[in-house]
């Protein structure tokens, strides 16, 4: 059999070159660029949205101020605004997002039908968890952006999916998962903790190749969280004595349990609120969602001008100047921020508990302050921002990781781990992990619903989701 000219051996050469050049770039592309630049955008996305949530947070102090009776306008017109954006157009951005990451992720284990990702995520869902928890923040709502940064940085990551010629409910997974350990990362500017806390809270389990997804994603947000905001503590830093003695085990006692009652008081408070909510609200949310937002507001309003503003808003600032000296709190301020947190998470709109959690820590820190006046204040806060918050979300190694991180406290590790587990204990003790029964109760029982069906079940957003 006579060869093919030399000029046609060269050029079929040259072609199979150019397929397995191309082969190369788009293997490259799947395995490297797509997850790398959806990385950089959940770090651009969450340092914009900081800034935005704390200019609206301002707006809203700036506005009141000399003025506080305007709360009682403002704050009710927000929230209902903020509840009709979200039944109208937004539905599944509701709450602070790590219920929806949760939901999917187990229907993603289970191999299921995909029926939850184009209900909770995409760019519906994340133009609304922007939007609307910013018109939450201008109307003073207590509520924070770092579970939101979650769901919106796994909401970012999972996009790509699409440009994947195969893809499957493993790959979906390992970019949820990634996506939120970023956004949580990016949020707080604290890499371990987004990737402790995608592991404890989210996985619940350990996969290498997941993992390496999750701290390429984590790496990539950072620097990018890091070139625009630069390397910060979230609260400052701690200073607190080298040898605490041990005498400081009655502190972390003390911290443990008064944290662990008020956290699964909150927990219960959201799960079972048809119990003690008066009949004609129920009422009112089912028949007048607008309606009942309004007096939602109005409740928000009230505590703030009571408070003298000091529940407004997230609760960063209270808990930062509290932290490094700057202002004391009332000392009623960890019940009433409490409330307030309660009253607007009822409201079903978009926004996280992680900031208001970590307050509420603070406001305790005090009480337990008042009992152990030679323990240093800085160490007391520390250890009842992580046992709060271990007590809400029962991720303890997520929450010691991520006040350690917030404050630089390296020397409190003992003492935020022992106050995170038990504080995390007393509260399984009264009532399931808040983020796993809410994905269950308000999205996996109705996973298998057909889309209007599902709308149906649902007519206004489930509180605290």
């Amino acid at each position: 059999m006579q060869s093919p000219p030399e000029g046609l051996r060269e050029r079929l050469r040259e072609r199979a070159k150019r397929r397995l050049l191309g082969a190369q770039s788009r293997r490259l592309l799947l395995q490297v660029g797509l997850p790398w630049g959806a990385a950089l955008l959940v770090g651009l996305i969450s340092v914009s949205y900081a800034e935005l949530s704390t200019y609206a947070s301002n707006a809203f102090l700036g506005w009141i101020t000399g003025r506080s009776w305007l709360a009682f306008v403002i704050t009710p017109a927000l929230t209902g605004l903020a509840l009709f954006l979200t039944r109208r157009w937004f539905t599944g951005s509701e709450g602070s997002g790590i219920p929806q990451v949760i939901a999917a992720l187990h229907v993603l284990r289970q191999q299921e039908e995909d029926t939850l990702m184009r209900r909770l995520f995409g760019l519906r869902v994340i133009v609304g968890k922007i939007a609307v928890s910013l018109i939450g923040l201008l109307g003073g709502l207590t509520i924070g952006r770092e579970g939101p940064t979650v769901h919106i940085g796994a909401a970012t990551m999972a996009e790509i999916r699409r440009f994947y010629p195969h893809r499957n409910a493993q790959l979906e997974r390992r970019l949820l998962l990634a996506g939120a350990a970023a956004g949580l990362s990016a949020a707080f500017n604290t890499p371990l903790a987004g990737i402790i806390f995608a592991i404890e809270e989210l996985a619940r389990d350990f996969e290498s190749r997941t993992n390496g997804i999750m701290i390429t994603a984590v790496v990539f947000s950072g620097l990018t969280s890091l070139a625009l905001a630069g390397n910060y503590l979230y609260f400052g830093q701690i200073n607190v004595p080298g040898n605490l003695g041990g005498a400081f085990v009655l502190p972390v006692l003390l911290s443990a349990a008064l944290c662990g009652l008020f956290g699964s008081a909150f927990n219960l408070a959201l799960l079972r609120w048809r119990r003690w909510m008066p009949g004609f609200l129920i009422a009112l949310r089912m028949r007048r969602p607008v309606l009942y937002a309004l007096a939602i507001g109005i409740v928000v309003a009230a505590l703030g001008v009571g408070t003298h503003g000091e529940t407004w808003g997230s609760g960063y600032d209270q808990a930062r100047h509290l932290l490094t000296g700057a202002a004391p709190l009332s000392e009623w301020y960890a019940i009433a921020k409490w409330g307030a947190m309660v009253v607007t998470y009822l409201a079903g709109i978009p926004g996280g508990l992680f900031s208001p959690s970590l307050s509420i820590g603070a406001g305790l820190a005090q009480w337990v302050h008042a009992a152990f006046t030679w323990a240093p204040m800085a160490a007391v806060i520390a250890l009842c921002m992580t046992g709060y918050l271990a007590a809400v979300t029962q991720s303890p190694i997520t929450s010691f990781v991520i006040v350690m991180e917030m404050t630089n406290g390296t020397g409190m590790v003992i003492p935020m781990m022992a106050t995170a587990l038990v504080a995390s204990r007393i509260s399984a003790f009264f009532t399931p992990p808040l983020y796993e029964a809410l994905a269950h109760n308000n999205y996996l029982h109705v996973a298998a619903l057909p889309a209007g069906d599902f709308l149906k079940k649902q007519p206004v957003p489930p509180p605290g989701a």
